[in-house]
């Protein structure tokens, strides 16, 4: 059986190479540029929320379903917008500590695919087999919860097939070192 831990190299390798991946598509490129548009009344709608504290929040908010059989809420549904809303803490936002942790992040998916790998991969197994294999879940890894979050939160899925073929590349990179650097 192989060890995590003599796959170091592919899972630092990997999470490296998929940061830079992610600054070159979301930085560099204009890929995601369109993801997220600009609001009619974008400054009545801050001044709205000025003084509402980071979190996440639903309009219209029913805590209770029962809440949609008075007619008066359920007006509200009809009437419209429906959203979800996330807003973070005032200020620029700290870039140190969101891109350590996506690199963290990074890590612990090349971890848990090489978790994967060593219990279904034998020592000397050809590189397309672990290709497969780590490919398969650090897609699913990265991509699964952006269809989720078109389903149930609105997401555009034009946004969402954007960041499938981010996580496909991601996943890719993964499976790549992964295959390269397999014990032999």
């Amino acid at each position: 059986m192989i060890s995590i831990l003599s796959l170091w190299l592919p899972i630092g390798l990997s999470a490296v190479a998929v940061f830079l991946a992610s600054y070159l598509l979301w930085s560099l490129l204009p890929w995601h540029r369109s993801d997220f548009a600009r609001l009619p009344n974008e400054e009545a709608v801050r001044a709205a929320l000025r003084d509402v504290s980071p979190g996440a929040y639903s309009i219209p908010h029913t805590p209770d379903p029962k809440l949609l059989a008075d007619p008066e809420h359920r007006k509200k549904w009809e009437e419209g917008p429906l959203g979800f809303i996330v807003l973070m803490p005032k200020g620029l936002p700290k870039m140190g500590k969101t891109l350590g942790s996506w690199f963290v992040w990074n890590v612990l998916i090349a971890v848990f695919a090489a978790y994967l790998a060593t219990r279904t991969l034998a020592s000397g197994t050809d590189y397309l087999q672990v290709f497969r294999v780590v490919g398969t879940v650090t897609f699913l890894a990265y991509g699964a919860a952006t269809v989720t979050d078109s389903i149930w939160f609105g997401r555009p899925w034009k946004s969402s097939l954007k960041l499938l073929v981010d996580a496909l590349v991601y996943g890719c990179l993964t499976a790549g070192f992964f295959g390269w650097l397999w014990p032999r």
